[in-house]
Parts: structure tokens; C-alpha cells; sequence
């Protein structure tokens, strides 16, 4: 009966090890896309950057529920792909807002050049609530010339008591609309 209880003990221990957030998980710094994703990366063209285009990405950090008296966090994970076979991607901007529409990070110093058919990610931790229930990303590319538009979506990943959840948004491509 003891070693069942040490057992137990020790099991819970090594759960709470394995599940409290360590520093490295709590935040991705601006500036550490390059450090992350060196071999996503490549120079920036020397031509002009005739193809432009921006993604609007809506994300939940947190979600209300039963009727707004219970918050579940989420962590989400932004991933911009490449879709090019052939050409590097730039990434100009990758910005992160909360739902009052308040810049809360910025993730690139500079502008990014993307290999073709390569990725990189921005990952916001569950505890880090600062987006809100109304948060997005918003991610400015351009290239040197046609190329194919990239894929951006957003994983966001969670639970409440004793259930799971794992959803996926989309980003948009932001187009002006209105009278011509």
C-alpha cells in the first residue's frame, strides 16, 4: 500500500514537471523568427517588389462560454507558408492585435525572405491572454514578380476540464471594397 502512494505521489510530481509552463513556452520574442526559422529563411531579392498583398488572421486566445461566465484559454500558433515552388516570400510585417484593435506585439524587426515551400510559425502561449476573445494577426508579404499567394492560418489548442479543443482560422486576404 505504501509504494502504491509513493507511486502516486511521484507520478503527480512528474505531472506537475511536465505541465508547468517554462519561459521558453510562455512567449515567442519578437526577432526570434530569424533565430527559429534560419533554415525557412533566405536573403531578401535585390528586385523590385512588384507583388504585394496583406492576410487578415482572426485568432481566440480566450473563448466565452456558458453565456460569458467561463473563459477557456487557447495557445495559438500562426503559420505562414510559402506556396511558391520556385520564389522566396517576403514577409514584411507580422503583427499581432487584441480585441480592441491594440497592436499588442510585433513580431519582425525587418522584412523576412521565406525559401520556397517553407514555413514559419508564431506561437502565443495559453497563458498569454493579452489578444483577448477578439484577437488577429495581420501579415504583410510582397515578391520579386507573379508568385503563388501564401497560405497563412492559425491553429489554437486548448481544453476545459477534462476536454480537449483544437481549431483552425484561415487567414483573408484584405481587399479594398466600395464604390469605383
Amino acid at each position: 500500500m505504501c509504494h502504491i502512494r509513493a507511486g502516486s505521489f511521484f507520478l503527480a510530481i512528474l505531472a506537475c514537471l511536465l505541465t508547468a509552463p517554462t519561459a521558453e513556452a510562455l512567449a515567442q520574442s519578437p526577432g526570434s523568427i530569424e533565430q527559429n526559422f534560419a533554415n525557412s529563411l533566405t536573403t531578401v531579392p535585390s528586385d523590385s517588389l512588384s507583388a504585394s498583398g496583406a492576410f487578415y488572421v482572426p485568432v481566440y486566445s480566450s473563448v466565452s462560454m456558458s453565456q460569458g461566465k467561463l473563459r477557456a484559454d487557447f495557445s495559438v500558433t500562426l503559420s505562414v507558408h510559402n506556396a511558391s515552388e520556385t520564389k522566396p516570400l517576403v514577409l514584411k510585417r507580422i503583427a499581432y492585435f487584441d480585441t480592441s484593435g491594440k497592436m499588442v506585439e510585433s513580431y519582425l524587426k525587418s522584412p523576412v525572405a521565406l525559401k520556397p515551400f517553407a514555413t514559419i510559425e508564431v506561437f502565443i502561449a495559453t497563458t498569454d491572454t493579452r489578444g483577448g476573445t477578439g484577437a488577429n494577426f495581420v501579415v504583410d508579404w510582397a515578391a520579386a514578380g507573379e508568385i503563388a499567394e501564401p497560405a497563412v492560418e492559425a491553429l489554437m489548442v486548448g481544453s476545459v476540464g477534462a476536454g480537449h479543443y483544437a481549431f483552425i482560422t484561415q487567414g483573408r486576404p484584405v481587399k479594398l471594397v466600395g464604390k469605383n
